[in-house]
Parts: C-alpha cells; structure tokens; sequence
C-alpha cells in the first residue's frame, strides 16, 4: 500500500476518489519512479500540488530549463535501466521538450513526458500557452496522447510506461488538460503487459540463427560490430562469450562504447566518421560483419555503394524497419540481442583468428605513430592538447567512472581515448548529435547512479547551451565532474571549413566568458588550467573530490581530430592526417 509522507494520508483504494493530479503522482509511483526531473506552470500546476504531499517518496529534480530536464531524465534512464521522466507545462514548456524528444527517439532512449495543457474547453482556440503539442510531438515520440479525462489518466500512464521500455525503446508524451487534473476520480492502476498488433519482442528463428552459425563458422575474417542495442538488451556477457569463442575482433559504434571493456584483447576500436583506423579500413576486407543492435548509421557506412561489399552480413535487430534500411543483410535475427548473441555462442564452434587479429593489430600501430602518440604526448610543450586531458584523466579517474560527452570535437577525441572499464559507462547524443545534452544528462546519470564517478567532458560551445544546469548541480549537490575543454571555437565545424571550405572561417570563432566565475557565482568549485606543469595536480584535486567540479582546460585553437572520413567517401578512404 502505498502511503503518503504524511503518515496520516493513506494512499486510496479503488473505492477513494482522488484528482486526476493525484492519479498523475499514484500511477508514477505504482511504476516505482523515484526520481523526476521537470519545470512547473500554469498548465501542471495541480499535479506539483499533488506531488508536494508525496515529496518522501519520490524525488524531484527542478532544472532550469525544459530541455535539462528531458536530457536530464535521458541520462537517468541510460545508466539505471529505469524509464526517465520529466514534467513540463504546455505550449513553451511543452515545445522545450522537442530537441531532448527527437534525440531519446534517434537513441532509443526510454523517456516518459508528461505535459500539462489548457483546460478542455479551451483546446483550438490559441489560449494563453497553448500548443499543439500532440501534433509537434508526432514525429519525435514512440507514442503520444492527449488525456482530458481524469478517469483515462491512470490506462495512459500504464500503457506509456509499457510502451517507452519494451521493444525498441523510445520516448513517449501524455498531454494532460487542466480540468483533468482538477476533476475526480476512482483511482485504479492496472499494469499495461501488451498493447494490440505491437510485439515488443518477436521471437527468435532458430533456422535462422543455425543459418547464421554456419556463416560464422566458415568465415576467415569476421568482424563484429556492437552497438547500443547491446547495451538496451543487456547483452554484455552474450557478447563476449560469442567474440571468445570464435575468436571474432569486436568494434563498436559511438553509442555502443563500453559495450566491450577498452581494454578487451578482442576489442578493435571506435567505428565511424573519426572512429579508429584499423575497424574502418578493415570492414571492407571482412569476409563476414556481424552488426548487433546498430542501425549501419551513415557516419559508420560512409558511402553505401562500396561498403563491405565483399562480406556477407549478419543483423542481429530487435526493430524489423532497420533490417535491409540501409544494408542488406544475407541473414536477419529480429530479435533481442541477449537472446540471439547467446543462440549463436551456443552455435558456433570454436575458431580462432590470429592472423586475421594481427592485421588490425599492425593498423592500430600505424594510427598510433601518425595520430595517438601525438595527441597523448605532444611535443610542442606549449599548448595542451584534448588527448593529453584524456591521457591523465585514465590515469586518475575511478575504475567505475562514466564518461558522458557533449557533441564536437571533443567528444570524438574523448570517446577515442577515454578507457572504458566498466560496462555500460558511456552516455552521449549519438543520432540527434545535440550541442548542450552533456550537462544535464551528466546531472541525470548522477541521479540514476549516484555510487559512480561521473565525469562530464563538453567544449565551450556546448557547455554555453545549457549552462544554466549549473543551477541544477548547485541546488542537488550531485557531484558531477565538469571538465571544459576550450579552444574558443565550434571546433568540428572550424576543422570542416579548414579541410574543405579552404579555411573561410565563418561563424566558428568564439569570445567565451569566464566559466570560472560563472560556476563560482552557482557556488561550485571552478578551477582553470591553461599550462601543461598544472594539468596533473589541478585534475587530480578534481577527481578525489567529494563535491561538484568545473574544470576549464585551455587547449590548442586549431588543432584537428583524426583519423576521418571525409563526406561521401568510403570507410577505406579514412585519412590519418
């Protein structure tokens, strides 16, 4: 029975009539949400009336803005497991939503929104803050409703929940009008476990999968690629197991970092746009590429039409509309990948592919002697480099410490070089790539996992789109590591316009102010680092200690992130300079 932190209050039974903002408040907790990220307003005003009575059981994270507060609820549910959620008011609060809407949905991230909305009566007629927001919404959420019943607020709640977890996850948004939240209601909850002509989790073909088998056991070069389904499913152990057995060289894609430990004798490297050299220019001489749970996202395929042509291709995906999207596959498990990676482990024989793990052995050399060794120990003593921050952070940081990026430059050379040696412990916006998700996610994540060390690596551009999460850290005391790597420029679009726009600088340069003061003035700790003799103590005194950190690292103007792929070349035209 659940109780109120009033001991005088007893939750109601389905003979107790309650609001429809109390129903909001009872069918989150009968969900077991502990924790909510959100803004108030006009519009959900009654549902933090509702939860004001219930303040001991459920934690409520006031952001300082909209779109904090859905990257927020993003970060919470990529490292709990759990469904994030997040409340906003309607039409500017709603429409804030959006950005943080389309990237869980790009990222398959489980998000629940709920909104509030004009009265019934007044919905159409352009009332003060009124949005359509079921019609803006349509297009970056699993699922949306709109709710003007009190007495279809508990079904919704239950069916949102069902829906934003099972099957490929997403975000989904419950609009709930004001007079819904005032009118009464019997309050019952049932749990939603299926939703007509919607199967979350299609089961595995065993045919196929013997199909798949066999490919693996007759190949001489096969190459798994993981992404974050992997993670989604939980499929860490299965992964392994069938990489061991068959001696198979495992890449990952951006979201699917951390899916393999960095250090893992069989992981090869990052794959993509600036992922590492040998897993791209290896795709195309695989006989054979195992793809688990990624989409072959245009920054890992590059052009299409030359991409692993040589390879027959296995894709292991729980959504049937990313099979043969974009790849063909020779066979398809639609299916979860903890299931499927775990048939074909139990398929395969066991192989080993020594030979074939030497080749990207010899190019992880070449790339080190023309990319790493520069970026980690750079010669010119005067100016810091984004690889060398990285270096010391390995060095220092806690062995189950999560790296959560923003989007840049930066974030490439930080999920390059950052050491991965926990699962699951990597958290960036992969398909959306959105400018500011860094920091609230980074106050999310810490929510979600409070145990862990969580380290926040954003350039100065991204750090200045949602700066005002500062705001959030200072009130919660969540003690997220802030390290800003600054070079005074949007620095991947500076690094384009040098390459490819004969260096016509246009719009990338920038006059940061002092971030130091700025999250003083928030009352956190802020230090600045511009010489290399600095670096070590200052991030050590970071990292060890118990509070909030904003660290400022000056790091060099123009310096560019390699290896890349250029705009419409393919994986083995990837440049190491």
């Amino acid at each position: 029975m659940l109780t109120k932190e009033n001991p005088a209050h007893a939750a109601p039974d389905e003979a107790t009539t309650v609001s429809g903002a109390e129903a909001v408040i009872l069918s989150l907790l009968a969900e077991k949400t502990d924790t909510i990220f959100g803004y108030p307003g006009g519009a959900i005003m009654p549902v933090y009336d509702a939860l004001y009575d219930y303040a001991g059981q459920v934690n409520h994270i006031l952001v300082r803005h909209e779109q904090g507060a859905i990257h927020a609820a993003q970060g919470y549910a990529r490292v709990s497991g759990k469904v994030g959620v997040c409340l906003a008011t309607s039409g500017p609060g709603a429409t804030n939503l959006i950005t943080g809407l389309a990237d869980a949905k790009a990222d398959s991230t489980p998000v629940v929104c709920i909104t509030g909305q004009v009265a019934s009566g007044l919905l159409g007629t352009d009332a003060f803050q009124e949005a359509d927001v079921i019609s803006i919404t349509s297009a970056v959420t699993k699922w949306n409703i709109q709710v003007t019943q009190a007495a279809d607020i508990p079904a919704a709640i239950s069916k949102a929940f069902y829906l934003a977890q099972s099957g490929r996850p997403g975000p989904v948004l419950i609009d709930i009008t004001k007079d819904a939240q005032f009118a009464k209601v019997p309050f019952r909850y049932e749990k939603c476990e299926q939703v007509a002509y919607y199967t979350p989790k299609p089961p595995l073909d065993q045919q196929a999968a013997e199909q798949a088998a066999a490919l693996i056991n007759r190949s001489r070069k096969p190459l798994i690629l993981a992404g974050q389904g992997v993670h989604l499913a939980g499929a860490h152990a299965e992964l392994l197991a069938l990489a061991a057995k068959a001696d198979i060289p495992v890449a990952t894609t951006l979201l699917g970092l951390s899916a393999i430990p960095s250090e893992h004798p069989l992981y090869v490297g990052l794959l993509g746009m600036h992922g590492n050299y040998a897993p791209n220019i290896k795709t195309n001489e695989a006989d054979l590429i195992i793809a688990v749970g990624m989409r072959f996202d245009d920054r890992v395929t590059g052009r299409t039409d030359t991409y692993a042509k040589q390879a027959s291709i296995i894709h292991i995906d729980l959504d049937p509309a990313e099979i043969n999207k974009i790849i063909k596959a020779d066979v398809a498990l639609v299916a979860d990948a903890r299931e499927a990676l775990a048939a074909l482990a139990r398929l395969v024989k066991e192989s080993e592919h020594q030979a074939w793990l030497q080749e990207f052995r010899a190019c992880m050399d070449q790339e080190y002697e023309k990319v790493v060794r520069h970026d980690l120990f750079p010669v010119d003593n005067r100016i810091l480099t984004m690889g060398e921050v990285l270096r010391m952070v390995n060095e220092l940081a806690e062995e189950d410490s999560m790296l959560v990026t923003d989007v840049g430059q930066h974030q490439m050379v930080a999920s390059r070089y950052f050491n991965f040696r926990s699962l699951n412990s990597n958290l960036t916006s992969g398909g959306l790539g959105t400018m500011g998700f860094a920091l609230p996610a980074a106050i999310g994540a810490k929510a979600g996992r409070p145990g862990a060390q969580v380290i926040a690596v954003i350039g100065d551009g991204g750090f200045q789109m949602n700066i005002q999460e500062l705001g959030t850290m200072m009130q919660t005391g969540l003690a997220v590591k802030v390290i800003i790597l600054n070079n005074n420029f949007l620095g991947m679009v500076r690094q384009w316009q040098q390459l490819f726009f004969e260096k016509r600088y246009s719009s990338v340069e920038m006059d940061n102010p002092d971030f130091v003061k700025i999250a003083e003035g928030y009352g956190i700790s802020a230090r600045k680092v511009e010489q290399r003799a600095e670096l070590a103590d200052t991030l050590r005194a970071v990292l060890s200690s118990p509070h909030a950190e904003v660290l400022e690292v000056v790091v060099g103007r123009e310096d560019n992130v390699f290896p890349m792929i250029p705009t419409g070349a393919c994986v083995s035209e990837v440049r190491l300079e």
